[in-house]
């Protein structure tokens, strides 16, 4: 199998060639840029299957970069993971409105940019299979669900999950935002209305986001909503 190309566009050489090491001992090809007139260049004539962006570029910056790549139909399935400094806070969510689909932050560990790419690549195949088998898949940060083959990911790991562990993550990440009862998740996945004990639910949560790795205090995914239920952190859906 052909490996994959990776574009790393940063104006800061220490970073292009940590990453650059990083990714190629994974069996990457690498290919850099140092400003965005470059990266947009290096798009057109590399073709390449992620794209690793830095906001703070010269010429043109990251963010119009990002703009201008999610605006042409023979680029715009590039995944795009921008690189942001600590306080571009407004920057991060304005290159995820443009379309980018992760940002990682400044300081970063080469093994944080190595997850992020593996699930952005396993996001791609699952989105190119999807156009074959037509089926949905969801993808949220490093997860990743097929509700019709009962398969989840979290970056290159499947994550094994039991049958109803499976049904209440499927139901709450097609529901993202949306604040589920305990009475309506025993509902809906348990097929039977409440009966005064709800425990079930919160023990088959708990063991979800062990398997997620998933921080009850910090939450990248399941949220608890206190003295109501649960909800789905909302983010980028694909």
């Amino acid at each position: 199998m052909k490996p994959y190309k990776i574009l790393v566009v940063d104006d800061e050489d220490y970073i292009v060639e940590l990453v650059r090491f990083n990714l190629e001992k994974e069996g990457y090809l690498v290919v850099s840029a140092s400003n965005g007139e470059e990266a947009l260049n290096s798009v057109a004539n590399e073709k390449p299957d992620l794209i690793l962006l830095d906001i703070m570029l010269p010429n043109i910056d990251g963010l119009e970069v990002c703009r201008t790549l999610k605006q042409n139909p023979e680029f715009n399935t590039i995944p795009i993971i921008m690189l942001t400094a600590k306080g571009d806070e407004i920057d991060t969510v304005l290159g995820l409105e443009m379309g980018a689909d992760d940002y990682i932050k400044k300081p970063f560990s080469p093994r944080e940019v190595i997850a992020r790419v593996k699930a952005r690549l396993r996001a791609l195949k699952v989105l190119e299979a999807e156009k074959v088998v037509g089926e949905k898949a969801y993808v949220i940060k490093e997860l990743i669900v097929v509700p019709e083959k009962y398969e989840a990911f979290m970056g290159e790991t499947k994550l094994e999950l039991t049958p109803k562990e499976f049904e209440l993550l499927s139901l709450m990440v097609a529901n993202q935002g949306k604040v589920f009862t305990r009475e309506a998740l025993l509902e809906k996945v348990w097929g039977y209305e409440y009966s005064g004990d709800t425990r079930t639910v919160d023990v088959h949560i708990r063991h979800l986001r062990q398997k997620l790795n998933d921080d009850s205090n910090f939450p990248d995914y399941i949220e608890t909503v206190r003295g109501v239920g649960y909800r789905f952190v909302e983010s980028r859906l694909k």
